[in-house]
């Protein structure tokens, strides 16, 4: 791979060359995320016959947050345009129940070149690269198998070996900052205000709803860690480990908190900050997200 950028790698959601598959194959609740219930494989009433969403602009205003937080990592346009060659769901009606069981597969494979392909851009984690750059290759290898082959895939193996790099690779960038150790640790309406969390695990840490405003995020491991409703005005993430736009689109912050450089200001963190903060936030209930890693 000479590319580095997960645009450059096709690893960044492309909506234009995607048969809305998201808004198809998977299944939502009605809830604080979703307005309605839809099942899997049921396109969504918002879904126009240009596979585009009637009501993208507005979706947070019409009870769709969850809608804006979701991420493919791309998987979207390589099962439409790749998998199955530009052929919609519609245009052949006997592929679909095969393409939205894909579609899940082609999204973990996506979710992990992403956390491949930052681990390779990392000084720090020189000794592990020519391994990572092995399991990157045999990872995009896999994305291009047919349908049937994914489907049968076993994911989880993979992930498992995948992880195991991950993991290492998370050792060498956080090494000599003697981090806390938070993995998968319960920190649901934390108060970390201004918080020293450089070089902190917190793979998998249930972050919902915490008070992280002005804390030190660098170079903490946040792979996996439930950011939603987590306020991050002011903090800094740079150099945060396997920090994603989705975790990031789940958050709340400003213009002061420091991002990554491959990662964008969500553009809803500007309206919430011209809004009356609330007075009583109530706990969110916890609950596993889509992807979660640890």
């Amino acid at each position: 791979m000479s590319a580095t950028h997960p645009r450059e790698l096709g690893l960044t959601a492309d909506c234009e060359n995607c048969f809305g598959l998201c808004c198809v194959a998977l299944p939502f609740s009605a809830s604080a995320d979703f307005a309605v219930d839809k099942e899997a494989g049921q396109p969504c009433h918002n879904l126009r016959d240009d596979f585009r969403c009637s009501i993208h602009d507005r979706l947070r205003d019409r009870g769709f947050p969850g809608c804006t937080v979701f991420d493919c990592f791309g998987a979207g346009q390589k099962v439409s345009q790749v998998t199955f060659e530009g052929r919609s769901w519609r245009e052949a009606p006997e592929t679909a129940a095969r393409m939205y069981a894909v579609f899940p597969v082609m999204r973990q494979l996506h979710e992990l070149q992403w956390y491949l392909a930052e681990a390779l851009t990392l000084e720090a984690a020189e000794p592990v690269h020519a391994s990572l750059r092995q399991a990157f290759d045999e990872t995009e290898r896999l994305t291009r198998e047919p349908a049937g082959a994914l489907e049968r895939l076993d994911v989880a193996a993979h992930r498992a070996g995948v992880n195991e790099l991950l993991l290492r690779t998370s050792e060498l960038a956080r090494a000599g900052l003697k981090g806390v150790e938070r993995r998968g640790a319960d920190l649901i309406g934390a108060r970390l205000r201004g918080a020293r969390l450089r070089g902190a695990n917190l793979r998998g840490a249930y972050l919902i709803g915490a008070d992280l405003r002005g804390a030190d995020l660098r170079r903490a491991d946040l792979i996996g860690a439930d950011l939603r409703g987590a306020d991050l005005s002011g903090a800094d993430l740079t150099g945060a480990v396997f920090l994603t736009q989705a975790q990031l689109n789940a958050a709340r912050g400003d213009a002061a908190t420091r991002l990554p450089a491959t990662l964008a200001r969500p553009g809803h963190w500007a309206e919430e900050a011209s809004a009356p903060a609330p007075s009583n936030r109530p706990r969110p209930a916890r609950r596993p997200s889509r992807g979660r890693r640890r």
